[in-house]
């Protein structure tokens, strides 16, 4: 494996979550830092993730792209009917 160059992060974190992670370590076989490093990865990519739905849908709208609301509504009641109609 590379050696990748590292960055040292501290942040104060309450003890419930602190014996969380160490129960965790302990149950994977894995350092804290390992656990916290998932956890934060994870983290980073569901934020980026989030960011680019939003930026997404912002240009939807910004193309007048949109659905109108009772459409939507109209759509959902239909579903638990036997001719739902088609999504708007």
């Amino acid at each position: 494996m590379a050696n990748l160059e590292t960055k040292v992060l501290t942040a104060h974190v309450p003890i419930d979550l602190a014996d969380k992670v160490d129960y965790l370590a302990e149950r994977l076989d894995r350092s804290r830092g390992w656990v916290v490093k998932q956890a934060l990865a994870a983290w980073v990519d569901q934020e980026e993730e989030r960011t680019r739905l939003t930026e997404e849908a912002m240009a939807d709208v910004d193309q007048e792209n949109l659905v109108a609301h009772e459409s939507m509504l109209a759509w959902a009641d239909s579903l638990d009917t036997e001719t739902p109609r088609a999504l708007p």
